[in-house]
């Protein structure tokens, strides 16, 4: 009798399951805001079983916006979780999604194709965690045995081999410092996240709409306005050519170059919102940056990729010179393929002879 009690018991757990799938309950997560970041990424639970498996947790939610910042050609995995009974909120198209106190974001960079072999290399997860007196940052490195991650705020570097379109590639892979992190996710200096915006997540991955699969799954408010903007995915070429150009200049560049970000110059706004006036892309605006040979030409001149101030900086890899400036090493070749067909689709430059 015994025995049949804790069958009926063990079906009824499984019977209780919100998408009738055989679930095994886990730890639950544990965000204790007094007491993170932990120092092992393994104390949260967001993932079960093998750590380096990255099989989320059944209260952690998988999601991808639309367009994607270009990281040394690494793949990533995002996810959100939030504390129970919790709901992020609509802000605006235009503006992250407002998560409550005690959420967290979760970012994995990492290879599946390193040097001539296919073995999967994870780098780093990056966490921005929300307490009560706003965002921080919690960076994990992997280490060498993908066993565990550990809690590093320094800035250090990896050396490291990819191939890419059948090229190895070589370079010093970079896990950011707080600072460094706070410079591209700041909002009137204030540390915030970037890729949870609607219009990022206003799209259809694998037949779901992802705001829709954040209502349904509990993790947003179901208040959505009818009509909200879209970004394209800037490496299909099914797209427009000039909105390809726009989405992928604000997930590279907006997060920064926007009226309340850490790097507005003059007047250029690369948020796709904005992006619409080509003037805020730098579209014939005469160039005053300090870069050699673009004293006297234009951020953008039309027609004419290689005197653009604005390619020149997303192809080079000098320091000094080089945007973003932070989280890339090498250079994003089919970016500036798409920025360089971009320019010479534009019209030419008004003449005021």
């Amino acid at each position: 009798m015994k025995n049949l009690l804790l069958f009926f018991l063990f079906f009824l757990i499984l019977g209780c399951s919100d998408d009738d799938s055989y679930k095994v309950i886990e730890n639950p997560v544990a965000v204790d805001l007094e007491n993170v970041p932990y120092q092992k990424l393994s104390e949260y639970n967001f993932f079960i079983g093998e750590l380096n498996k990255l099989t989320p947790h059944p209260d952690v939610l998988l999601y991808k916006p639309n367009s994607e910042l270009f990281t040394d050609y690494a793949k990533k995995l995002r996810y959100v979780w939030l504390p129970k009974n919790t709901k992020a909120e609509f802000v605006s198209e235009n503006e992250s999604l407002n998560l409550p106190v005690g959420s967290v974001l979760l970012k994995v960079f990492y290879y599946d194709t390193v040097q001539t072999g296919s073995q999967n290399k994870i780098l780093e997860t990056r966490l921005m965690i929300r307490k009560s007196e706003g965002w921080i940052f919690a960076n994990y490195k992997w280490n060498d045995s993908q066993t565990e991650a550990f809690y590093d705020m320094s800035t250090s570097t990896v050396p490291f081999t990819i191939n890419h379109n059948n090229h190895n590639l070589s370079f010093d892979y970079t896990i950011p410092s707080d600072s460094q992190c706070l410079s591209c996710h700041s909002k009137n200096a204030e540390p915030q996240p970037i890729g949870i915006k609607p219009i990022y997540l206003n799209y259809s991955l694998s037949g779901t709409n992802q705001l829709q699969n954040w209502i349904r799954k509990g993790y947003l408010e179901s208040d959505l306005p009818q009509a909200i903007s879209s970004v394209v995915d800037y490496s299909d070429s099914s797209k427009s050519l000039n909105d390809r150009a726009r989405a992928y200049l604000d997930i590279q560049c907006a997060h920064c170059h926007n009226p309340e970000g850490s790097s507005y110059y003059v007047s250029l706004d690369f948020s796709f919102s904005q992006t619409i006036n080509s003037e805020n892309m730098g579209v014939c605006m005469p160039s005053t940056m300090n870069i050699p040979g673009f004293d006297r030409g234009y951020i953008v001149a039309p027609q004419d990729p290689i005197n653009s101030a604005l390619l020149y900086m997303i192809s080079t890899d000098q320091p000094q010179y080089k945007m973003p400036r932070i989280g890339r090493s090498l250079t994003h070749q089919e970016g500036v393929e798409l920025i360089s067909q971009w320019i010479n689709s534009l019209e030419p430059c008004p003449s005021f002879d």
